[in-house]
Parts: C-alpha cells; sequence; structure tokens
C-alpha cells in the first residue's frame, strides 16, 4: 500500500473527530464479530461491518484501494495463516478458526484503521496463547506512547514481549502507521526495534499500533490474488490493531474495544479473550 510522506499533529477538535471515527469503527467490528459463527461466510462478516458503515453514512478507505486491482471490500477478512489483506468471499468459517478483521471509516475526513483478531468456536492452546500474547504487546507498545519517547520505544516493548518472551516470529514487512487525513502518513511504525530510535513522539501525533505476530517463523509472502498476504510456513498470525494519541503523561486511545467486547460475550459462537485493559 502506498504512504503519503507526511507527519501531522492533531489539534483538540480534529481529535475528537478521530475518536467519533473510532466508535464507529469499533461497532462496526462488534457487527462483523457477532455475525461469525462456523458455517458464515468471510462475505457474511463483511457484509455485517458494511451495513454499520452504511447506516453511519461513512465509507471505508480501504474499498477501492489502488493495488493490484482496487480492494473490493470495507474489511479485510483473515483467516488463520492469513495475515492481512484477506478478501472477503465464500469461505466458510470452521470451528477452531482464528480470523482478523481490519476495518476502516473516514468520517467528517478524518481515518479511522482498527483491526481484531478473535477465535471461532473451541480454538487451540497454541492459538489462544498467541492471541493473549499478542493483544499483550499492543498494550505495551501503546504505554510507550508518550510525549518525548521515540519510535524505537514502541517497537521495542512489542518485539520484547512476543519474539524475545514467547519466542513467536515478529513481522518485517509491513508496520503501523501515522493516520489522519489520510490512511497511512508517516512515521511508520515497526513492530521490532532498538529503543531511544527514530524519530521523537510528539504531542499530537495519531499512531495506528498494529502487531502482526506469527505463531512459527516472521516470514510472510503475497498470494496470487495479490492482496492476502499468509505465513510462509503455514502457521497462524495474529492481528490487532488500535489508533492512539501521543500526550504527555499517558496515551490517549481513540478506537474503543469496549463495544466489541460485549459484543464477544454476547456471542458464544466465540472463543472469549478478554486481555485488553483500555488505559484512561
Amino acid at each position: 500500500m502506498s504512504w503519503d510522506r507526511q507527519i501531522t499533529i492533531k489539534t483538540p477538535q480534529e481529535l475528537e473527530i478521530m475518536r467519533a471515527a473510532g466508535r464507529i469503527n469499533a461497532e462496526a467490528l462488534a457487527a462483523a464479530k457477532s455475525a461469525a459463527h462456523v458455517g458464515a461466510t468471510t462475505a457474511d462478516v463483511n457484509a455485517a461491518a458494511e451495513e454499520v458503515l452504511a447506516r453511519h453514512g461513512v465509507v471505508s478507505p480501504f474499498k477501492n484501494y489502488p493495488g493490484p486491482y482496487p480492494y473490493p471490500a470495507s474489511t479485510c477478512v483473515s483467516i488463520n495463516e492469513e495475515l492481512v489483506h484477506g478478501i472477503p468471499g465464500k469461505r466458510k468459517l470452521r470451528d477452531g478458526d482464528i480470523v482478523t478483521v481490519d476495518c476502516g471509516n473516514v468520517y467528517q475526513g478524518w481515518v479511522a484503521d482498527s483491526a481484531i483478531t478473535f477465535g471461532v468456536g473451541s480454538i487451540s492452546e497454541e492459538a489462544s496463547k498467541l492471541l493473549e500474547a499478542t493483544e499483550k504487546s499492543l498494550q505495551a507498545g501503546i504505554e510507550k506512547m508518550v510525549a518525548g519517547n521515540r519510535i524505537g520505544d514502541i517497537a521495542f516493548a512489542i518485539q520484547e514481549h512476543t519474539e524475545k518472551r514467547h519466542g513467536y516470529g515478529v513481522v518485517r514487512e509491513l508496520v503501523g502507521h501515522g493516520l489522519g487525513k489520510n490512511l497511512h502518513e508517516d512515521p511508520q511504525v515497526p513492530n521490532y526495534g532498538k529503543r531511544g530510535s527514530g524519530p521523537k513522539l510528539k504531542e499530537g501525533l495519531v499512531l495506528a499500533i498494529e502487531p502482526m505476530i506469527n505463531l512459527g517463523k516472521r516470514n510472510v509472502y503475497t498470494e496470487d490474488d495479490g492482496w492476502t498476504v499468509r505465513t510462509t510456513d503455514g502457521k497462524a498470525s495474529v492481528h490487532f490493531e488500535h489508533d492512539v494519541c501521543v500526550r504527555k503523561g499517558k496515551a490517549d486511545i481513540l478506537s474503543d474495544y469496549s463495544i466489541i467486547e460485549k459484543a464477544e460475550m454476547a456471542n458464544p459462537n466465540l472463543f472469549t479473550n478478554q486481555v485488553f485493559q483500555p488505559l484512561v
């Protein structure tokens, strides 16, 4: 995906619009998660999210995004060994699948971009541990989003929790990013790196923090469809993403998982994985 080479600092008014976009995104992800059950298709999951976006009168920046051909859906729905950019279609969900839904919307000109991974039915213990570790690494990265820290502090925290502590593969080819009026802004935010390195974090900078962590090796490849990214060893991958604003004392999460967690608790077909404790 292409990048807009700019770093923008948001005003308080702009941040509140982005927070509203984040709530819409959370509602769409919650609907997608509620639609996930054994036998549902990835197109069903996408349709549930699209219904929410349409109700709010917003569009997804993913749809028609330029690439090998315009991306055809409002969400990416990726299963098991698919890391990101899975194209919704006829594939049916099975018991034991882990599913990643990545969703975006543009509200009053400002972008929200967030992702969740969850299990359908009864998932394996190793998949459950991967989900937990990846979500905790997201929290660890967010905790470093304080003015005066650097991009490398976020990257190191994520890598430390997943690769060094658990031995999981941290994907190098895809990264987090700045966010604002454009889906992809600078700076890029790797999920691996050295403490104290990279651009300094300034108050009002918004980043999409998104650890992409593999159960096995870190290596990935893109399928012939030009979009879907898979692990080379065929082992599962997990992806979580939050939109977060840098503050002086404590990071400000603009996206909202509480709506999603309620949908999770209400759906008996899903594996419940409540790890993330929102920072306030």
